[in-house]
């Protein structure tokens, strides 16, 4: 068998930090903008478009990413990383114009500006991700891959620390006036990405080798488009049902039924192209499917924690928006410290599946821990659990990839990283719409339960949209908060609603644990091969036959 070709460590170094410094621009894209919306919201005056910023991102990058890993595959991880970045850094830099020139012909007003160009960041940010981890699996063998896959897994938990941190800097102190115009603070959100981007093109087109394609062929355009027309309304209808439609409503129930058809419609296409986007061949591979499985559960759980602790915190127990993004700390913290020992445990070791195995024993300890918090845990005591869970999740991130990638043969690297990526996203979303609609359920059956023992107990309704405004209100309007501590009716109120949302967020907590301990059973039927030392690429013949 021949051998690829061998970079020298220069190159792979410079390509590996200009890899790093877009991984986290992408990573960093989707959580900088939450401390900023609810200045964004008040200045482009779009409150009941609130989601749809980050809704329209998570969508574009999502049904873009097994797409971009074909493109990788048929021609060569440069021309689409480099695309990636273009439309990532012109996507943020029209997000920093939003609203600066009024209406605009088509798009509309400033939140449905800002929405449209997160749709293009959110297009380039799928490109960034995937082919990052591509990129990695084309210049290491699979051994030596695991350190580094445990420092993009901390890159990514780091940017979870410091986007909120550095969304809120610029939204409070970054508003300047330059040649008399005034720029808004939370508009460097999204300037913020150009020059470190712009750096990143410089660096590639510099010193990133052009890495060899690992198939030929055309584009399986008809199926490109059946991922977009099954997805995209999948992804919506699990966004929206038991929020904006009933799950039981003609919309969503629509929509579930035109994504299964385009599914099964995608499916059969498959089987009849010859380079398809998704090579159903793939799924005989028991790594490939029990891996991305895992981590399809483990990122619904991931999601589902880390999207609704912070909305406890702040609605539940009463903590401030600053105070409950440090109490996060700890998990993304545990998160990075074991997502780097692990990589590089892996490396020393050239075995995966112990260090996969321990981390998802102590995630299942963590998420059964925070079973049992209630409206007067304390932030110590709340931080020490998240540190556990978060200890748990960083070995299993980085790891599924790994073992993926060294259980599929060398030119479907790409498409194979794409798939396990594209999986963890449509898990992450699932995670928080199934996590939502049990936190609406507990709440109501709680609300409707203090009405049933006090009768003059005036909160019989709300929903996540309603506490997702409470705690806009209270970064907004403090003025209100400070009104409603003076009157003894809302504190009383706000005590129900504190202990109804406390008892509904431990049914989400339970869910969690649910989950993960399934997604524990499939990551032990993972093989535990051991990593290859040296990755190798077919025989010339063979290379030429996928060309055709």
């Amino acid at each position: 068998m021949n051998q690829p070709h061998v970079h020298s460590d220069e190159e792979r170094r410079l390509t590996l930090i200009s890899v790093m410094i877009v991984f986290l621009l992408a990573a960093m894209s989707q959580t900088v903008i939450a401390t900023a919306m609810p200045r964004i919201v008040g200045d482009l005056s779009g409150l009941h478009l609130y989601a749809w910023a980050t809704t329209a991102y998570l969508l574009a990058s999502t049904v873009m990413v097994p797409i971009w890993g074909k493109l990788g595959d048929l021609y060569g991880r440069k021309p689409i990383l480099l695309t990636g970045i273009g439309l990532f850094l012109t996507g943020s830099w029209l997000a920093g114009l939003s609203g600066e020139f009024g209406d605009l012909p088509l798009i509309g007003g400033g939140m449905t500006q800002l929405i449209t160009f997160c749709a293009i960041q959110g297009m380039g940010g799928g490109a960034l991700f995937t082919t990052a981890f591509a990129i990695l699996a084309d210049l290491f063998a699979p051994r030596e891959r695991a350190k580094f896959s445990g420092l993009f897994g901390s890159v990514f938990g780091i940017s979870s620390i410091f986007g909120p941190v550095v969304g809120g800097f610029f939204t409070d102190h970054g508003t300047v006036t330059i040649a008399g115009h005034l720029i808004a603070g939370w508009r460097w959100v999204f300037f913020f990405n150009v020059p470190f981007a712009a750096a990143a093109i410089a660096m590639i087109l510099w010193k990133m080798p052009t890495l060899p394609r690992r198939g030929g062929g055309g584009i399986d355009w008809i199926g490109a488009a059946l991922i977009i027309a099954a997805f995209v309304p999948l992804l919506l209808a699990i966004t929206w049902g038991g929020r904006e439609h009933p799950w039981s409503s003609p919309l969503i129930l629509g929509m579930l039924a035109w994504s299964a058809a385009a599914l099964i419609a995608f499916i059969y296409i498959e089987t009849k192209v010859r380079e398809p986007i998704l090579p159903l061949e793939l799924f005989s591979n028991r790594t490939f499917v029990t891996a991305n499985g895992a981590a399809f559960v483990y990122s619904m759980a991931f999601m589902g924690v880390s999207s609704f602790l912070p909305l406890y915190m702040q609605v539940g127990l009463g903590y401030p928006a600053t105070k409950s993004g440090l109490t996060m700390l700890a998990l993304m913290g545990g998160f990075v410290f074991s997502s780097t020992i692990g990589g590089q445990l892996v490396t020393k070791t050239g075995h995966f599946k112990p260090f996969m195995i321990g981390g998802g024993a102590m995630l299942l300890i963590g998420a059964a821990l925070l079973c049992f918090i209630g409206p007067d845990t304390s932030t110590a005591d709340l931080a020490w659990r998240l540190l556990i869970f978060g200890i748990g999740l960083g070995p299993g991130q980085s790891l599924f990839s790994l073992a993926v990638q060294n259980a599929v043969p060398f030119h479907r690297l790409g498409v194979a990283t794409s798939s396990s990526q594209f999986v963890r996203q449509i898990g992450s979303t699932m995670g928080v719409a199934l996590f939502g609609a049990l936190l609406t359920a507990g709440l109501a059956s709680e609300l409707d339960r203090h009405a049933t023992e006090n009768p003059t107990a005036q909160v019989r309704k709300l929903d996540l949209g309603d506490l997702q405004k409470m705690a806009l209100d209270k970064t907004l309007h403090p003025e209100l908060a400070a009104a409603r501590a003076a009157d003894p009716v809302a504190v009383e109120m706000e005590r129900t609603i504190r202990e109804s949302f406390s008892v509904a967020i431990v049914h989400g907590m339970i869910f969690s644990l649910a989950v993960l301990v399934l997604g524990f059973i499939l990551m032990l039927m993972v093989p535990g091969a051991p990593l290859r030392e040296r990755e190798t690429v077919p025989p010339p013949e063979a290379a030429a036959e996928a060309a055709e």
